[in-house]
């Protein structure tokens, strides 16, 4: 199975680049099912059912997100209703949503998605090793499922290597949001389970991880709050990660990163 995983989309700029390039990137990389961080899609907060529609509407098959899930308040009263967009799956019981969807592609082929929400510098939710444990229990990769991508969305490099670790030989992908930097450690770990520590944001790099410079600045040398603070809007650069599987083990063969387009340095899958 080939997936196509593109970080934190951060306001209109980075929206609008992956509508414009998800066409490409699906055919190109002849992608079976393609997942995006979503949760800053929505002016830097948040996600609405508009903004998700139009992102299934180009080919995203499936969308994460994090802290910022509910910025935009009217997704507690349809998150329930859309099979497609997750939130993290270590929310306490009884909050809306599903942090873990499966998926069958045309051919018969199962892929489980889960998303979790780290806890150093984070908000206090429930362990996300153990909520990972009973996720995916019952779950066999390989077996029962093609492939298990994981979205580990989380501040500390620290506890998403944890996690990639603590799942290797149990999931095809696991790949760090939140940061909107993208980390140069992509890799197969030793049981054959593809990591990279942050996929980056879809977003303005000519910025303070997608919001303009002069608002965040003032903050860090005032020490004030200052201004609301804003997406940066030139040219974004889509971040993601590109991964091929064992259709019989549902293990990473090939991993890379994928950048397009914007200021940083491109990259493609060989």
């Amino acid at each position: 199975m080939r997936l196509l995983f593109l970080g934190d989309i951060l306001g209109r700029t980075g929206r609008e680049a992956v509508i414009k390039e998800m066409p490409r990137l699906k055919g190109e990389l002849a992608a079976d099912f393609v997942v995006v961080n979503g949760e800053n899609a929505a002016a830097g907060f948040g996600i609405t059912d508009k903004i998700a529609k139009s992102l299934y509407e180009v080919g995203v098959d499936a969308i994460t997100t994090g802290n910022h899930v509910w910025d935009q308040r009217e997704l507690m009263g349809s998150i329930d209703s859309d099979p497609r967009l997750l939130r993290p799956a270590n929310f306490p019981v009884g909050t809306p949503g599903k942090g873990t969807r499966t998926f069958q592609l045309a051919d018969g082929r199962r892929i489980v998605v889960i998303n979790v929400m780290c806890r150093l510098f984070m908000d206090p939710l429930d362990d996300p090793f153990a909520c990972l444990d009973r996720e995916l229990a019952g779950r066999q990769l390989g077996g029962n499922v093609a492939a298990v991508l994981v979205d580990v969305h989380g501040e500390a490099t620290s506890e998403k290597m944890a996690i990639g670790h603590y799942l290797d030989g149990r999931a095809s992908l696991v790949v760090g949001t939140h940061s909107h930097v993208p980390t140069a450690d992509a890799q197969i770990l030793n049981k054959g389970t593809a990591y990279l520590t942050d996929a980056g944001m879809c977003g303005d790099y000519d910025s303070v991880i997608g919001m303009q410079k002069e608002a965040a600045i003032h903050r860090f040398v005032r020490k004030t709050p200052g201004e609301r603070l804003t997406p940066a809007e030139g040219e974004a650069t889509i971040c993601g990660v590109f991964v091929e599987t064992d259709d019989a083990t549902g293990l990473a063969k090939r991993v890379a990163p994928v950048r397009i387009g914007g200021r940083l340095q491109p990259a493609w899958p060989a």
